[in-house]
C-alpha cells in the first residue's frame, strides 16, 4: 500500500485549472506491469531540498538524461484517464511539442476509470491513472492482448483533505479515522461514532452546531477509489457526499462553502482552501501537507501517478510513445511535474520505469537543475 511508504521528492504549487478535454496546439532490467507496481513502491534515495531566505528549492535527481530530440517522430498522442493528471498530461505535451510542432496532442480526463478501456480499445496511446489498475481492468486487458499492460510511476501526489480558508480544523488536524466517520457511512476504520457537525471535531462558537458539507470525486476517478481504500477503509461513501466530475470542481466548491469538507490532488490547493494536516491513526500526531512531509513519506495519503501503455514483453515502441516516455522522464519532464504541483521521481525509479518498456538511458552527471517555486501557498516557516 504505497500511501504508507516513504516516498521521496519536493512539490512546488500552482494553482490550475482543469478542463476535461484539452486539445494541445542503464541501471535496471524490463519489468511486467505487477513488478513495476513492487519495484515503485520501495523508498528511494533522497532528494536534495534547500531552504533559501525567500522561495523553496526544488532539484531533480541529476541522473535523470537531459532529453534531446530525435527524427522521426509524428503521430497524434491520445491520453484517456485521470482527471487528475489532466493538467499534467497537458504540460508533458507542451514540452513534447517543443521539440516535436507537427505532433498532434488529445488529452481527455473524465477519470482513471476511462483508461483501461479505451486502451484495450485503441482509442487512446497513452493511460493516466491516480491509482492501480483493479484486478478486473488488468484482466480484461490480458484477456484482449495476451500479456499485461505496464504502468509506469511518472510522479507522486499528496491527497489532500481540503476545507474553507476560514476553518479553523486547519490548524489542528484530523485522522483517517475521523475522516472515515465524517466520509463513510461503515466506520470501518474504528471511530465509536458518525461525524456530521463540526463541533464533533472539537470546533467551538459558531463552528459548533454548523453542519459538515462533504465533496468528492465521482465513481469514475481514481482518487475517489483511493481515497475510499486509504481514507474510508474500504468502507461506502456516504449519500450526502456531492461527487463531483473534476479536480478542480471540488476545490472551487470547498471555496464557496465555509462548511465543507472534500479531497483532491495537491497540485490543485489554492489560496481559497486550506489543506488539512492528517494523522495515520488516533495515536499518531498530525502531519501537515508540505514538501519536506512528502519528501519522508510521512504523509499518511500519498500516492504514484501512473501512465499506463500496452507493451509486449520483449516489444519496441514505436518512435511517437517511446520518445514521449523518455521526455516524461527526462529533467524536463520532471521540471514540468513539478510545474504543476507534483512530486518528481528521482533518478533509479525513471529508470526502471523506462526499462520496463524496453529503454536504456544512462543518468546525467551534470550539476542538478534547479526550480525555485513560489511560496504563497505553503509559506517558508
Amino acid at each position: 500500500m504505497f500511501g504508507r511508504t516513504a516516498i521521496v521528492g519536493i512539490v512546488a504549487v500552482l494553482a490550475l485549472g482543469c478542463s476535461q478535454t484539452s486539445p494541445v496546439a542503464p541501471l535496471s532490467s524490463a519489468l511486467t506491469a505487477s513488478q513495476t507496481h513492487t519495484a515503485s513502491s520501495r523508498k528511494p534515495p533522497p532528494v536534495q531540498v534547500d531552504r533559501p531566505k525567500r522561495g523553496l528549492t526544488a532539484k531533480v535527481d541529476a541522473r535523470l538524461p537531459e532529453y534531446q530530440a530525435v527524427e522521426g517522430v509524428s503521430g497524434t498522442i491520445k491520453s484517456i484517464g485521470s482527471d487528475s493528471m489532466n493538467n499534467l498530461m497537458t504540460f508533458w505535451s507542451q514540452g513534447f511539442q517543443e521539440f516535436y510542432p507537427n505532433v498532434q496532442v488529445e488529452v481527455e480526463g473524465k477519470g482513471s476509470a476511462t483508461a483501461p478501456p479505451a486502451l484495450i480499445a485503441g482509442t487512446a496511446n497513452f493511460g493516466p491513472m491516480s491509482r492501480d489498475m483493479k484486478k478486473k481492468e488488468e484482466d480484461a486487458f490480458e484477456s484482449a492482448f495476451g500479456y499485461p499492460p505496464v504502468a509506469l510511476p511518472t510522479s507522486i501526489d499528496m491527497l489532500a483533505v481540503y476545507v474553507h480558508k476560514d476553518n479553523p480544523i486547519a490548524a489542528k488536524g484530523l485522522s483517517l479515522e475521523q475522516l472515515d466517520a465524517i466520509f463513510s457511512k461503515n466506520r470501518k476504520g474504528g471511530y465509536p461514532r458518525d461525524i456530521t457537525t463540526w463541533g464533533q471535531l472539537g470546533l467551538n462558537g459558531k463552528w459548533a452546531a454548523q453542519p459538515i458539507s462533504l465533496y468528492g470525486r465521482n465513481s469514475a476517478s481514481g482518487t475517489n477509489g483511493y481515497f475510499k481504500e486509504q481514507a474510508l477503509f474500504e468502507g461506502d461513501y456516504k449519500d450526502s457526499v456531492k461527487q463531483l466530475p473534476g479536480s478542480a470542481s471540488v476545490v472551487q466548491a470547498i471555496a464557496m462553502n465555509r462548511n465543507a469538507i472534500g479531497y483532491s490532488g495537491i497540485g490543485y490547493l489554492t489560496a481559497d482552501v486550506r489543506a488539512v494536516p492528517l494523522a495515520a491513526d488516533e495515536e499518531s500526531e498530525y502531519v501537515p501537507v508540505t514538501p519536506e512531509n512528502g519528501s519522508s513519506g510521512d504523509y499518511p495519503l500519498s500516492r504514484y501517478l501512473y501512465l499506463y501503455v500496452n507493451y509486449p514483453p520483449g516489444g519496441e515502441l514505436e518512435p511517437l510513445r517511446r520518445e514521449f516516455i523518455r521526455f516524461i522522464f527526462s529533467r524536463q519532464g520532471q521540471q514540468e511535474v513539478i510545474k504543476d504541483g507534483y512530486l518528481p521521481v528521482d533518478g533509479e525509479t525513471a529508470a526502471e520505469a523506462l526499462a520496463s518498456v524496453g529503454i536504456v538511458v544512462a543518468g546525467g552527471s551534470e550539476p542538478q537543475s534547479e526550480t525555485t517555486s513560489s511560496q504563497l501557498l505553503f509559506g517558508d516557516n
